[in-house]
């Protein structure tokens, strides 16, 4: 039994790039008040669904050993995408967070966060389960 299949590694991924995300957005509300401040996001769910590519329909053919895999590329060098947001409404200092918006974000990211965290422990569990009563 493999505890580090790809299920696990998008889970441990997810839950890594939620941190980020929970991150990014307390940086913008401590922010809110400082001139000039840009907003930022972060998006890893379509670098996720790559990296997953469950039907395989994302990634290349590489049938031949000469062929590189320049498909979804793995869990190993998945990178989130970390940008201003494009959304933000400028305000007369020149900053573009919206408190509000940030919060309701957050909120969402922890409610996610959570979730994940008890998918692995039921994975965990299962796993714990099965090796038991292989004895």
């Amino acid at each position: 039994m493999n505890v580090n299949d790809k299920t696990m590694q998008a889970l441990s991924t997810s839950l890594k790039f939620r941190e980020m995300r929970q991150e990014l957005g307390t940086s913008n509300v401590a922010n809110a008040q400082t001139p000039g401040y840009k907003a930022t996001k972060l998006d890893f769910e379509e670098a996720l669904s790559r990296a997953l590519d469950v039907d395989g329909n994302l990634s290349m053919n590489t049938a031949d050993d000469q062929h590189f895999n320049v498909g979804g590329g793995g869990f190993n060098n998945l990178e989130p995408e970390v940008y201003e947001n494009p959304n933000g409404v400028v305000s007369e200092n020149g900053n573009t967070v919206d408190v509000e918006a940030e919060m309701a974000q957050m909120a969402e990211n922890k409610i996610m966060y959570d979730t994940t965290v008890q998918l692995i422990n039921k994975k965990l569990g299962l796993m714990k389960y099965t090796l038991n009563n292989e004895k």
